[in-house]
């Protein structure tokens, strides 16, 4: 039930632009009153423009914001005197609308002006809101909804038919209020809410009394009422679902990612279950979307795999998701088809919404915040399908509007404003050793290029504090944090389970955890052998093993990285096991390749010499231990490293990360099996 949030400590500013902000993200804080980029809010005052004259200026949300997040900057101003007369025209084009009202705006540098800033400009009120609510569009998208709104409401509101966004709907709105004197809100049909007040204060508060009174009735009305027809399958145990779902992730990962790659995301919330599991979810998932702001994400309807969770049988339900995944991108393409115009191009073809009995909700997009955004949008419009069919039966779009807004140059617009991709947009990496110096250089030289970063290393105070780090600059949970010691095989097999959960999947790993010894030879433990032999060869064959596997079930390749040592191909004084255990790891790179090529895997290795600065390694004994080898100081160390390379100079983390960054990347595509050092060139260390 949505409450009242107002608080006059903090609504009290003198800047009507602040507490529009204020009141926008008031109401957007709450994810059944306004969807995620969805709605709008707008105020009218009184400005000075550059000629030092006063003018009546509405402020307006800027398209591609949200109510949640947004400030001063995301509002566009606009002369109200250059609009108004535009309520006498019978008609405008929205290219003719959008190119008038960018000659409205009182600084070329606010954004665009949202697609419904005439419905703001054209009502006489001093503060409006339009907003998407779960219980008012329940009654906008039920069979017998202005009957309904009329029981709730009786003549303080006012019914508009559905129509597209644009001139037509915003003149329709102001006429049907400026007709009806008692008129306190608008329901648009398929759509949402419109209401208004003469003061900031009021027009929120409006806003929340008039949801509230729409969920009073619909709660009394579900009292006895047997839920989306009642349960038909039960849900699979917890622990058993997550283990379902970290096998069939990378399944479903693979079959949407046949154009460009897309980041998965896994939903078992009670709502969820309660409606994948009842006798009515697969009709009800196929009438269409909520309204108009949940399609542009979640397409016009989900994918509904049907599966009976009693058997429990996942190779049942890979065969299922794979074929229901090619017959829904058949039939997206003949629905393109049929309604196209000339000059639409077709987007993904893949469903972003794929619902399983007994398991729950996958959603896709291209990154994590859009898949996110996908499984926040289908909550809401599981709660609208209950309100509506507790209220009557559930009515969507049909199929030539939902095309109509799916393809819209306006709405199409919104999704353009996220920025360019990048090299690494829409894949996924495994650090391991990430919270060390090569590897905290790695994660961010991966994030800055569009990655999402799984930060694995034993020290997990030591990953969060770098996922908290990388999310805190880049947002949009690019980084997430796993414990995992590479020796354990639980814990290897743990570790790539919660970044398939997390992420649906990997696309490069970059096998850099490790530790160094260093010994006479012939003082050399078995400890420090078996340590050794343990972290860099066993720990990067398990590693590299439940990748291989989970790229070879995503079936859309792969990158590997080891981070082996200039030690790899020369023989460093007493360092036997160390030396050892980087020549196995080399080569085990080269097998990894060998295999993997016909799958699209390719393993490379990085051979870097003395990365003291940021290193845990060289915070340990083998500082002391290499420079006594040397008979140096160990506060010498790094200069004698520097002299000895043809090129004079030190290697530091981010030389490993750039080596690494591009091994991984589209330019070393047809690179696999390859050795490059980043040394700064040590003679003896030459590949021959």
């Amino acid at each position: 039930m949505v409450q009242n949030l107002w608080d006059d400590s903090k609504a009290n500013i003198e800047s009507g632009l602040e507490e529009l902000v204020y009141r926008s993200n008031l109401l957007g804080s709450d994810r059944s009153v306004a969807n995620w980029g969805g709605g709008n809010t707008s105020t009218k005052s009184k400005e000075t423009d550059f000629r030092g004259n006063e003018i009546e200026v509405m402020w307006v949300k800027g398209s591609g914001s949200d109510l949640a997040t947004m400030g001063a900057k995301n509002f566009t101003g606009l002369n109200l005197e250059d609009i108004r007369p535009l309520m006498e025209k019978d008609d405008m084009t929205d290219e003719d609308m959008v190119n008038y009202l960018a000659h409205c705006m009182i600084d070329a540098k606010h954004p665009r002006s949202s697609i419904e800033t005439l419905l703001h400009a054209f009502l006489p009120f001093k503060h409006v809101d339009h907003t998407h609510p779960d219980a008012i569009i329940s009654i906008a998208c039920a069979d017998n909804g202005k009957e309904i709104a009329e029981e709730i409401y009786g003549s303080r509101f006012v019914w508009v038919p559905y129509i597209r966004p644009g001139f037509k709907l915003s003149k329709m709105i102001a006429e049907g209020v400026q007709n009806n004197p008692d008129a306190e809100l608008v329901i648009m049909e398929k759509h949402g809410l419109v209401t208004w007040g003469e003061t900031s204060k009021e027009s929120y508060n409006k806003t929340i009394s008039v949801i509230q009174e729409a969920e009073d009735y619909i709660e009394a009305k579900a009292k006895d009422q047997t839920l989306f027809g009642g349960a038909q399958f039960e849900s699979i145990s917890a622990e058993e679902r997550k283990e379902i779902a970290a096998k069939i992730l990378p399944v479903v990962r693979g079959q949407v990612s046949n154009n460009k790659k897309m980041l998965v995301t896994y939903d078992d919330s009670e709502e969820i279950l309660e409606f994948v599991n009842s006798s009515n979810a697969k009709d009800l998932s196929q009438v269409g979307a909520a309204c108009p702001d949940h399609l542009v994400h979640t397409k016009r309807a989900p994918l509904f795999v049907e599966w009976d969770p009693s058997s429990k049988d996942v190779d049942r339900l890979i065969e299922n998701i794979k074929a229901g995944i090619a017959s829904f991108q058949e039939n997206y393409t003949a629905y393109f088809n049929r309604n196209k115009s000339e000059g639409d191009t077709m987007v993904e073809t893949a469903p972003r919404v794929v619902l399983i009995p007994g398991l729950g909700m996958i959603t896709t997009g291209k990154s994590w915040t859009a898949a996110s955004v996908s499984r926040s949008l289908y909550h809401r419009a599981v709660a609208v399908m209950k309100g509506a069919t507790v209220l009557g039966s559930f009515v969507s779009l049909n199929e030539e509007e939902s095309f109509a807004i799916e393809y819209w140059p306006l709405e199409l617009y919104k999704l353009s404003l996220a920025p360019p991709e990048a090299e690494f947009s829409r894949q996924v990496a495994f650090v391991t050793g990430g919270a060390g110096g090569i590897g905290s250089a790695t994660c961010y030289r991966l994030v800055s290029e569009g990655a999402h970063v799984v930060i694995a290393d034993i020290n997990l105070e030591g990953a969060k504090e770098l996922a908290d780090q990388i999310n805190g600059k880049f947002g949009g949970h690019r980084a997430a944090a796993v414990k995992m010691d590479v020796t354990k095989e639980e814990e290897v097999e743990a570790a790539i389970r919660d970044a398939v959960l997390t992420y649906g999947g990997l696309d490069i790993v970059v096998n850099n955890a490790g530790l160094a010894s260093s010994s006479p030879f012939e003082e050399t433990t078995m400890d420090k052998w078996n340590l050794n032999i343990n972290v860099l060869v066993t720990g990067y064959f398990l590693v590299a093993r439940e990748a291989f596997k989970l790229m070879k079930d995503q079936a859309i390749g792969g990158s590997m990285v080891f981070v082996g040592s200039k030690n790899s191909i020369y023989a460093g004084k007493n360092a036997a096991a160390y030396s050892t255990a980087k020549a196995a790891e080399v080569h085990l790179a080269r097998t990894v390749a060998a295999d993997g090529g016909e799958y699209g895997i390719r393993v490379n290795s990085v051979l870097p010499d003395a990365v003291i600065r940021g290193s845990k390694i060289w915070d340990s004994e083998w500082k002391e231990e290499r420079a006594s080898s040397y008979g140096i100081e160990a506060d010498d160390l790094e200069e004698h490293y520097r002299k000895r390379t043809i090129l004079n100079v030190n290697i530091l983390p981010q030389d490993i990360a750039e080596s690494i960054a591009f091994l991984a990347s589209s330019k070393a595509a047809k690179t696999t099996g390859c050795m490059v050092t980043v040394d700064g060139g040590v003679a003896a260390a030459f590949t021959r």
